[in-house]
């Protein structure tokens, strides 16, 4: 099992201290990836600028996006500009990919909000055609850098709904499960769905399974996932009310589960700027 690390949620302008030396100990650490995640109507970083800025500074961790609003962006210029990501890391860029829930980011971007699903599909289709280096109708050449990935980067695919667990067998290379991913049953049944998805579209292998959840370890820990979840995805207490990652033993219960389930990588994301959230979550996982 990996363990990858991710950003808060919050991440305003002068944050990038933090977030280059996180990425650092990261890369220098016990972590497999660095994760960014995205939205436009909030207060942080694009993901593909901050994972080029990180690609920079880094040689091991793959960057990985969980996840990234595909249809608020242009296809093309999305295609090329993770293409270039590959390239500066050599390779390490997975794109976690998904519609996105809420139509301020949409009206920000400004983009279809009630027709996002088969406009991502259509999206998805465009930018392999241009990773596996061919010349779209009308244009005179390839667009260029080519990834250094056979065929573009890694695609995950986010989302719950059936449709949306749908495309990973028709589009992806696996699936990132957030939301209840502390509860096995809904766990089980998830990567259930996704592998049925899989064997649906006669794939060989399996999909990879990427977990992603927030944590704070320490006082206030429970408080400040809370907070956090409010502040990002407004105040569900449902949601809040759910088992979070807030102490060593649960941190180790995720990753013991998720094993047994056959999810291949679990990416904790610490909900505060604090790099001492950092230390705590890996002497957690030893």
């Amino acid at each position: 099992m990996k363990v990858g690390v991710g950003l808060p949620f919050k991440m305003p302008t002068d944050s990038w201290a933090y977030i280059s030396e996180l990425a650092r100990r990261a890369d220098e650490g016990p972590y497999s990836s660095f994760a960014a995640l995205d939205r436009l109507a909030y207060d942080n970083f694009e993901a593909m600028a901050e994972l080029a800025a990180v690609a920079a500074i880094t040689k091991r961790l793959r960057l990985v996006t969980t996840i990234l609003l595909a249809p608020v962006r242009n296809a093309g210029v999305l295609a090329k500009q993770a293409a270039t990501i590959d390239a500066i890391s050599d390779g390490r860029l997975s794109l976690g990919l998904a519609v996105g829930g809420r139509e301020d980011d949409a009206i920000v971007a400004p983009s279809q909000f009630r027709n996002r699903g088969n406009l991502f599909e259509e999206q998805l289709v465009h930018m392999k055609r241009i990773w596996n280096g061919e010349v779209l109708e009308g244009a005179q050449r390839p667009v260029g850098p080519a990834p250094v990935q056979p065929g573009g980067p890694e695609i995950l695919i986010g989302g719950t709904h059936p449709r949306a667990i749908g495309r990973v067998g028709r589009f992806a290379n696996g699936y990132v499960m957030g939301g209840r991913a502390l509860e096995a049953e809904w766990s089980k049944g998830i990567i259930t769905q996704v592998e049925e998805s899989w064997a649906e579209n006669g794939r060989e292998g399996r999909p990879r399974i990427v977990v992603t959840l927030p944590c704070a370890l320490g006082p206030g820990g429970d408080d400040a996932v809370a907070g956090a979840l409010a502040d990002y995805y407004g105040g569900d207490p449902s949601r809040q009310a759910r088992l979070q990652p807030t102490s060593p033993e649960i941190i180790r219960n995720a990753i013991s589960m998720h094993e047994e389930l056959g999810s291949d990588e679990i990416i904790f994301r610490p909900v505060t700027p604090d790099l001492e959230q950092l230390e705590r979550l890996t002497d957690a996982i030893g």
